[in-house]
């Protein structure tokens, strides 16, 4: 099952067998803050960023590879993998998305869309994402709500490139990923448009902004908080994809009310 989803690409793969040199389990990466201040100082290099934008981005990255492979295996193949914070390994690589690996996990049926989101919310939640806002909060002071509105986007992105196949499979991935971001402090992180393409049937608006359009050339994500704030500006709306920066008529921060810490976000 975690051989078949890691086709879809390198944030939804996760490899089983012999933990190797150089594995850690993902607890440890909750608990011990080197890691994650090395990963975020490596990030801002990177970038040319200050360490609130490069945290942000830090989580981003890890959200997406936490939540991608249970999500596809519960919408692909009805079956939910233990990836628990004890039994999941990441090794760090430094030009691409960490290592996952997980030695022999055991699978659990979860037949409907229903089952599938309380099942995943309960590991995905529980196990992962609250202890990993806390530990990026603990290392750069950056705001919770931001972080979870980039775990909901995770969610999100993973139910576009599932909903590409078609049905049954957009259907099922539309259906798990909406009672999914209803759920703890997913809900309230965004809200449902109409499907633009390639979405099928919705597309994501988040209610708050990674803060990449601080990178120099950065511009704005596809699900942004700030599209809606353009649109205003322009007195139009606009078309779902991403965009070449923020919008003119005065600062991001004017224009969502917030100025340092991100207090509102």
């Amino acid at each position: 099952m975690l051989a078949d989803v890691a086709d879809l690409g390198p944030f939804f793969t996760v490899g089983t067998g012999s933990i190797t040199a150089g594995y850690r389990p993902m607890i440890e990466l909750y608990t011990d803050p080197e890691p994650l201040r090395t990963r975020i100082g490596q990030v801002a290099r990177a970038l040319d960023a200050d360490d609130r934008v490069a945290a942000s981005i830090t989580f981003q990255g890890l959200a997406a590879l936490i939540v991608s492979a249970p999500y596809a295996a519960v919408v692909l193949h009805g079956m939910l993998p233990g990836l628990t914070a004890r039994a999941l390994h990441w090794r760090p690589v430094e030009d691409g998305p960490w290592a996952l690996r997980c030695r022999d996990p055991v699978g659990t049926a979860v037949p409907d869309p229903a089952a599938g989101a309380a099942a995943l919310a309960e590991l995905l939640l529980e196990e992962h994402l609250t202890p990993l806002v806390g530990a990026v909060r603990a290392a750069v002071p950056v705001a919770e709500r931001l972080l979870w509105g980039s775990a909901a986007s995770a969610v999100a992105s993973g139910k576009r490139l599932l909903g590409i196949a078609g049905p049954p499979a957009a259907g099922r991935a539309a259906e798990v990923a909406e009672r999914l971001l209803a759920i703890g402090p997913l809900a309230g992180t965004g809200r449902l448009l109409r499907p633009a393409p390639p979405d099928r049937h919705w597309s994501f608006r988040r209610r708050s902004c990674c803060l990449y359009y601080r990178v120099s050339g950065g511009g704005l994500c596809e699900d942004c908080v700030l599209l809606d704030r353009r649109a205003e500006v322009r007195g139009g709306s606009d078309a779902a994809g991403t965009t070449d920066g923020p919008h003119n008529g005065g600062s991001v921060e004017d224009h969502l009310g917030y100025r340092d810490g991100d207090r509102h976000l």
